[in-house]
């Protein structure tokens, strides 16, 4: 694993834009002119779509510029370039609100990952619509929301779900296997920080036992997608997926849990990228600097 940022010292600059010359050189000249000193510089060309992606992650001295100045400092160089961007200390966890039904595979996997270190996440809430994981909160000492969800009380509960993410300054909402669908509404105001993660064999096998119906029909492989939350009922832009391999040996109980295992890591990636600035949405679809 690798060292912690340390506070107030090391930054990360993401930025996209109109692709044109001198864009490298443009923001390497300011980092360096703020005493910047580039730690990992990543950067990606669409020429599709004549647009341009960065990602510098760099440090400064003691003494140079704090993150409110290199914010003011880079405003005139994004102006000129026409950059949307953001700028964010690398050091600081992303406080990530995490959303469970009835399946604690990914919600396990996440807390544990955050125990250890492996993810630079802080949790102030776990919502769930069942009680089901309450205990499991309480082991890790993270307050636990009952929000109860039915075709009459679900306007009221996405509001109370709102409030949460408002009052505890929420970066980051994840999907961890909460199986309730969004309004539109909610997905347009958690835009661009809301993660759902789901087994791909959407849409070929909707509805109940996906698994045995994929069985059923001699599938090959088992997958998961992890990808933003957007009106379009898990359509939004795609952050990461991973298959593995079956046959026709698999019972469906057995493709069940290797679903499980695929959908837990691809969920751990993704989150983990997200909190480190590393994946920029393009369109309908995501850059992901690795």
């Amino acid at each position: 694993m690798s060292p912690r940022p340390q506070p107030g010292r090391e930054f990360v600059l993401t930025l996209s834009c109109p692709d044109r010359a001198g864009l490298v050189h443009a923001v390497t000249g300011f980092l360096v002119g703020h005493g910047g000193n580039i730690l990992e510089s990543q950067q990606f060309d669409d020429r599709l779509q004549d647009r341009f992606f960065m990602r510098v992650h760099f440090d400064v001295p003691d003494d140079a510029a704090a993150l409110e100045e290199l914010r003011t400092g880079f405003v005139p160089v994004a102006e000129e370039h026409r950059i949307t961007w953001r700028l964010t200390d690398a050091s600081t966890p992303t406080r990530t609100l995490l959303m469970v039904s009835k399946f604690g595979h990914c919600l396990n996997d996440l807390l544990f990952r955050r125990s250890t270190g492996a993810l630079n996440i802080e949790i102030p809430a776990i919502v769930s619509n069942h009680r089901d994981f309450e205990p499991l909160a309480r082991t890790y000492g993270i307050p636990f929301h009952h929000i109860p969800v039915t075709p009459d009380t679900k306007a009221e509960a996405e509001a109370q779900l709102l409030r949460l993410v408002a009052e505890l300054d929420v970066d980051l909402v994840v999907l961890a296997r909460y199986m309730q669908i969004l309004s539109d509404d909610l997905c347009k105001q958690l835009d661009g920080r809301a993660i759902n993660i789901h087994h791909s064999f959407l849409p070929s096998f909707k509805g109940a036992r996906p698994y045995v119906q994929a069985h059923r029909r001699g599938v090959k492989l088992v997958g998961a997608t992890a990808h933003y939350v957007t009106p379009d009922l898990d359509e939004g832009p795609i952050i990461e997926q991973d298959v593995v391999r079956v046959s026709h040996a698999h019972a469906p109980d057995e493709l069940v849990a290797l679903g499980r295992d695929v959908e837990a890591q691809v969920l751990a990636r993704a989150v983990r990228w997200h909190s480190e600035s590393r994946v920029l949405v393009n369109g309908r679809c995501t850059v992901v600097f690795r």
